[in-house]
């Protein structure tokens, strides 16, 4: 049986971070100059994000030391997460990415599609729990009404009115607006206006479409990704953002994207947050056909948690750790790397543990509590768009 772990992973804590100034006296003039820049606020560029980016050894500790100066120098100690739920109303999608193992078709036996009513009520239970959030996806179901998505909506809020609801990726936004025939425009505010108030930035993987035609050709292009997320902040509607890394892409991919992502914000202000989404790889076809490596090195997370807090630094402050993804301890040494959220607690989390993770599908507030308690920072519930509800000194 394979292992069900990430390459290069161990289960403890990294030690205290050294500080920056120590770390950087060890490294060569080039990359200490970059990493003294950001450390001074400068913006960094392309060619100097693929240098650190493609950092070794004790370039990538300097890294790290830089990352976790500036991430306390910009959000302090606070480590924040929020109550929420996750709810896929389907399993069944025709798109057939080949780096996804949730999606099943019309036919298979585990195939689901939860009724509006199942929706509601899942979104009502979460509720009580003490969620203040539901996450909402799914699948593309072939001949889906392109008005099903407005119809979620409009069930949470009967049930439950203050719910902040967080729902449909920008490729769900796309189909949406095929199913239906409206403009985008149109379409985005008639979700908002019946109860749309952020959305995921996934769908995203990597923000270059070569390598999007490599891991899934039916998938929207980086064109319809910016026009999605652009059209929605324009509207209000602000929104996370994501990448998906360890697969087929490089370094230099990794910072196009993030580069792509700060150039976005500059314009719009519409992100609240940046989720690097390490590949898990077991279970998927993109994997299993060798097309791919199998998931990030332990450095590599160090690196791109790291890299998004330099490369983002005074347009997306907040930098998220996906536990479910990366596991206790990866999560702790990626909070050490430049990251402040640890996420949502999920209750429900279906789509990483298909392919392969094995983190869990819930983490209680209290276990959030204890583990941030344990880089002794300070644990905060939040809202979805980074309002503080609890400090828990």
């Amino acid at each position: 049986m394979r292992e069900q772990a990430m390459p290069n992973v161990t289960d403890e804590l990294v030690p205290e971070v050294e500080s920056p100034e120590r770390a950087l006296a060890r490294l060569a003039p080039d990359i200490a100059r970059i990493l003294d820049a950001a450390l001074n606020g400068r913006e960094l560029g392309f060619e100097e994000g693929v240098r650190l980016a493609r950092a070794t050894g004790e370039e990538v500790r300097a890294l790290v030391a830089v990352a976790d100066r500036v991430r306390q120098e910009t959000v302090g100690d606070i480590v924040t997460y929020v109550v929420n739920r996750n709810i896929n109303f389907t399993n069944i999608c025709f798109v057939g990415c080949s780096f996804c193992a949730f999606s099943r078709t019309p036919k298979e036996r585990d195939a689901y599609a939860l009724t509006l009513e199942q929706v509601a009520e899942k979104a009502a239970e979460a509720w009580q729990r003490g969620a203040t959030e539901v996450c909402v996806q799914g699948g593309l179901p072939p001949e889906m009404d392109g008005f099903f998505y407005r119809d979620i909506l409009r069930a949470i809020k009967a049930r439950v009115p203050e719910m902040h609801i967080h729902a449909f990726s920008p490729m769900e936004i796309v189909y949406g607006v095929e199913r239906t025939g409206m403009p985008l425009r149109d379409y985005l505010l008639m979700l908002k206006e019946n109860g749309l108030d952020t959305l995921p930035g996934t769908a995203a993987e990597i923000l270059d479409d070569a390598v999007r035609w490599r891991i899934s050709r039916q998938k929207l292009t980086v064109a319809q990704w910016i026009e999605v997320i652009t059209t929605a902040h324009e509207l209000g509607i602000r929104s996370t953002s994501t990448m998906m890394y360890g697969h087929v892409e490089a370094p230099e991919h990794w910072v196009g994207h993030l580069l792509l992502l700060r150039d976005i914000q500059k314009r719009t202000g519409g992100f609240t947050e940046f989720v690097p989404l390490g590949f898990v790889p077991w279970n998927t076809a993109l994997y299993k056909s060798g097309k791919a490596r199998p998931g990030p090195t332990r450095e590599e997370h160090l690196k791109v948690h790291a890299l998004a807090r330099l490369l983002l630094r005074g347009w997306i402050e907040n930098i998220q750790v996906s536990w479910v993804k990366l596991g206790r301890a990866l999560s702790q040494q990626c909070l050490q790397a430049g990251a402040n959220d640890y996420g949502g607690t999920l209750m429900e989390e279906n789509i990483s543990r298909l392919a392969g993770a094995t983190a869990g599908q819930y983490l209680a507030p209290e276990e959030f509590h204890a583990r941030i308690r344990e880089l002794g920072r300070i644990p905060a519930e939040r809202t979805t768009t980074y309002q503080i509800r609890r400090v828990f000194a």
